[in-house]
């Protein structure tokens, strides 16, 4: 079936294509180069608020759907997976937040985040601690009216760059998964230091770093949710991240699809065009193919997303609906919720993998051009290389479905 867009979700995105090609497309070559995206162009596309295109307007941000959110990243990643990487970190930043904060906590940190007047960044990956965050170190200790946390925090992306980061650390380790607590720690408080910048392969863009974490002291008032609900939070934060970059996903294949396409038809070899060759035209209709699936895949995903987002609930008793009805629907938001995790991991394999097939198959296109960091081929396959370990190896993702399955 086609996926019927609204009128408000095609706004998204064409303002998104439009700010990619002439704000973005222009820095591309020179952001993977630099490994940094020029502070002017963060202000701008914080400014414009894609990341906060699916938190309340409440808090400053557009109450739109993840659909709107993944459409305008897709964009971008066309023109550069990093900025789309960068806004995708951002707003897995803010979800915390959204998530889980009391009205005083999101007065205080969500707003600025949503309205682009700070940054913020999410952190629970752990040296010893990526795929298995049970073997996470990190500890906050109450002492009084604070929370004093030690350890050590890597791979975080916007590390140093955000004002606000959500930790999880272990507040009763011996509880392992129901001991693990989240915490907003702001930028400068006293204990907290950053760790050497990561020299990535791809998304050379995104500043990625390590935190360190030695007696920082945190106002109790900063504990999000309550003791124990920090793996909830951070599971339900990485759900959404991975949907975030899906989107990452199907805008890289597209482009890499487009760059393949332009080069067949006019390379010629043999006395006529690349593209009336089977074995070019197999690996173009294979890749087409697989865009599409990826992006109504991504698509479904990001429909489910929008039961974690927002509580229907809530909106549908200020309708004036019966307690029954109140009752149903909380019922289906919850059996959503439960199809979003699977579909979520669904998306994140599968959009990843095949962005990564698409650029490899632009890259052979364009033959001994395509290995030169001229061709944006190049860039783009180390780029789709870095989205199959993010927020989950494509083998994590894997063991996450078989779960579900198997339930």
């Amino acid at each position: 079936m086609e996926w019927e867009l609204s009128e408000r979700e095609k706004g998204f995105q064409q303002i998104a294509r439009e700010f990619a090609q002439s704000e973005v497309l222009p820095l591309a070559s020179e952001i993977d180069r630099s490994g940094k995206i020029p502070k002017g162009l963060r202000s701008k596309l914080l400014d414009l608020k894609f990341q906060s295109i699916p938190l309340p307007r409440k808090f400053g941000g557009a109450s739109a759907s993840m659909l709107s959110f993944v459409l305008a990243v897709a964009e971008i990643a066309k023109a550069s997976p990093s900025v789309a990487f960068f806004t995708c970190a951002s707003l897995g930043g803010m979800f915390p937040l959204h998530f889980a904060g009391s009205e005083e906590q999101k007065a205080a940190f969500l707003r600025p985040l949503c309205e682009g007047e700070k940054l913020g960044a999410f952190a629970l990956t752990e040296p010893q601690a990526g795929s298995d965050p049970i073997s996470m170190q990190t500890t906050a200790v109450r002492e009084g009216d604070e929370f004093v946390l030690n350890g050590e925090k890597a791979f975080i992306t916007n590390a140093a760059l955000a004002d606000t980061y959500t930790i999880i650390a272990y507040t009763d380790k011996a509880k392992k998964h129901k001991g693990m607590s989240a915490f907003i720690v702001e930028k400068g408080t006293k204990g907290m230091k950053f760790t050497k910048m990561a020299d990535l392969l791809g998304m050379r863009g995104c500043i990625v770093a390590g935190i360190r974490l030695e007696d920082c002291a945190v106002p109790k008032e900063n504990l999000l949710g309550r003791e124990g609900d920090g793996f909830k939070i951070a599971m339900e934060t990485v759900n959404i991240e991975r949907v975030a970059l899906s989107g990452v996903g199907v805008g890289i294949a597209e482009a890499c699809l487009e760059l393949a396409c332009e080069y067949a038809k006019v390379r010629k070899q043999f006395s006529q065009p690349i593209a009336n060759f089977e074995a070019v035209q197999f690996m173009l209709a294979d890749t087409a193919t697989e865009i599409e699936a990826a992006r109504l895949l991504t698509f479904k995903a990001a429909n489910l997303a929008d039961a974690v987002l927002y509580r229907f609930s809530q909106e549908q008793e200020q309708r004036g609906l019966s307690a029954e009805a109140v009752a149903v629907s909380q019922e289906e938001r919850r059996r959503k919720i439960e199809a979003f995790r699977k579909i979520a991991a669904m998306a994140k394999l599968f959009s990843s993998e095949v962005a990564l097939r698409a650029a490899s198959n632009a890259v052979q296109i364009h033959g001994g051009f395509g290995c030169t960091k001229e061709c944006p081929a190049e860039r783009f396959f180390r780029d789709a290389r870095i989205l199959s370990i993010a927020v989950g190896t494509s083998e994590i993702q894997r063991i996450t479905i078989a779960r579900e399955v198997l339930k």
